[in-house]
């Protein structure tokens, strides 16, 4: 989540309670996001790999997937998140799965301050964000990704299916910026969606200060709608 943006009121470390149900959409989605990582780990090419995280909460898609990896000790990442709790569990599950090159940052992850130091990475998150900001920001966040990947990169987002499902044009926003879609989930699994694309293009120097996406949040882009668990 992002600072200022946080909607009023909303418990994000309660939140990662659905995660620990494996009957909820939440944490089928978490199975099928580690999965696609450790796709991404074994399809990279022999050497030290970066990783990044916006808006990544306690971290668990990417410790998790790392946690029994055999890349794992290749991976540098950076988990940007900004609520204090998520923070000090992200920090908690690094130390527990011994992954000391994984840094967790607490930051703003809107703003590519956030990624100085840290790209262009070979492995992007972007998961539990398209869903909480609007279309428009989903496109600018698409068009201000090869700021934060190298040559080669996958990047994995997220985002719900409900109508009114925009998957589409989130792909199309992917190719139009130099992205090839790798793989994405079967629209029959409506509470979420979960793609990966690669980046063909060339790598563009990251320009500090900008803003990728002001967060809303699911419940006001819905309009009070509860987050799909």
């Amino acid at each position: 989540m992002t600072e200022a943006q946080d909607p009023p009121g909303r418990d994000w470390a309660e939140w990662h309670r659905a995660y620990d149900d494996p009957r909820s959409s939440l944490s089928r989605r978490l199975r099928t996001v580690r999965q696609r990582v450790r796709e991404a780990l074994d399809a990279a090419p022999a050497g030290r790999l970066r990783a990044v995280s916006v808006c990544a909460g306690q971290g668990r898609d990417l410790i998790g997937a790392l946690a029994d990896h055999p890349r794992r000790a290749d991976v540098t990442a950076r988990l940007v998140e900004l609520d204090e709790r998520n923070v000090r569990a992200a920090r908690a599950g690094v130390r527990r799965a011994g992954l000391t090159g994984v840094e967790v940052a607490a930051g703003d992850a809107s703003h590519t301050d956030a990624y100085a130091g840290a790209v262009p990475a070979d492995l992007v998150l972007v998961c539990g964000v398209f869903g909480n900001i609007t279309d428009a920001d989903i496109e600018r966040t698409v068009s201000l990704l090869p700021q934060l990947c190298a040559r080669g990169a996958h990047v994995v987002w997220t985002r719900n299916r409900r109508p009114p499902d925009i998957t589409g044009d989130i792909c199309r926003w992917f190719d139009k910026h130099g992205f090839e879609k790798r793989w994405l989930s079967p629209p029959e699994e409506k509470a979420f969606g979960v793609g990966m694309h690669r980046f063909r293009g060339d790598p563009v120097p990251l320009e500090r200060g900008v803003r990728l996406f002001t967060f809303v949040g699911y419940d006001v882009l819905r309009k009070g709608a509860p987050w799909p668990t």
